[in-house]
């Protein structure tokens, strides 16, 4: 029996969020349509009605002649066994289901490969553009190999020493939203969550601050949290050392800022910007790298 890694839980959320939100799954094809572009083999599979040869017979009595199935009926259905199949197979629908052939509205497209990333992530698995037809992705599911993503970041449903986490989740929710669709906008949610992350530590320890830039804020959190001075407690050589990291995050966040104002969405950019996936993880683990220190050395402050 094949392992899967995509769990009954993400597969059953995914087909309520569906139904939920009456997702018509075959979009504008008819269902009989939709199922071979998934299955070919779909004229083999046995009918559940004796009158037809196949499947296929079977789905168009059902729904087109009779329409006596309910409209989420293949979720269930054991022939297409989307619940209890292989990882590949499951993907291989959500991915045909925002093909440019069968879902051509790009707003809903990028609203369900969202909402599909969002729940796949976690077990290892994401939409992203393989290749494009008039100038529209097609999506292909692939695994992550990344040691994280905005799905699982910062650890944050672990972590309890900030009382609201919200903020930075929204930051990591449009991060996972727009990295393969739209990177300028990930570059731009990067910054903001290093920059909410500034003023999250400099607000439990009571510090004041306003309309700073982001250097200006990194200036008055290094402060206060010492990092200069009490990077490794008793080593000065430790110390010396942890000084070029800190410099070398220092200037993270420097090309951070850049980095955005360049090619990401800072200034009011007039046109398209050149920003890639590439460029929008490049942002996005940076910010993360950064945040995360800033988190657990706040930690180790308040404790």
């Amino acid at each position: 029996m094949n392992k899967k890694s995509v769990t009954d839980l993400t597969r059953r959320n995914i087909f309520d969020y569906l139904t939920m939100e009456r997702v018509a799954w075959a979009g504008r094809l008819e269902e009989t349509q939709f199922i071979v572009r998934v299955w070919p083999n779909a004229a083999d599979l046995p009918s559940y009605d004796t009158r037809y040869e196949n499947a296929l017979g079977d789905i168009h009595q059902h729904r087109i002649n009779n329409y006596d199935w309910d409209d989420d009926w293949v979720f269930g259905d054991v022939r297409f066994n989307l619940a209890g199949g292989s990882d590949e197979q499951f993907v291989a629908f959500l991915c045909e289901m925002v093909h440019p052939v069968v879902r051509s509205d790009e707003d809903e497209v990028t609203k369900l490969v969202a909402e599909f990333n969002r729940q796949l992530r976690p077990d290892g698995y994401q939409l992203k553009p393989a290749t494009y037809l008039s100038g529209k992705p097609i999506y292909a599911g692939t695994r992550i190999t990344a040691s994280h993503s905005p799905a699982t970041a910062l650890r944050l449903p672990t972590r309890t020493l900030l009382d609201d986490h919200s903020a930075l989740m929204d930051h990591l929710d449009a991060i996972e939203r727009d990295l393969a669709s739209d990177p300028a906008g990930a570059i731009a949610s990067a910054k903001e969550l290093v920059e909410s992350m500034y003023k999250l530590i400099l607000d439990k320890r009571g510090i004041a601050h306003g309309t700073e830039d982001l250097p200006k804020l990194y200036k008055k959190v290094a402060a206060e949290l010492g990092l200069a001075r009490e990077s490794v407690p008793d080593s000065a050589k430790g110390s010396e050392a942890a000084h070029k990291v800190l410099g070398a995050l220092n200037t993270t966040v420097f090309g951070l800022a850049e980095l955005r104002n360049q090619i990401g969405r800072g200034h009011g950019r007039s046109t398209a910007s050149p920003a890639l996936e590439r460029h929008g993880r490049l942002a996005f683990n940076a910010a993360v790298a950064l945040t995360e220190f800033l988190y657990d050395t706040l930690q180790d402050r308040e404790s």
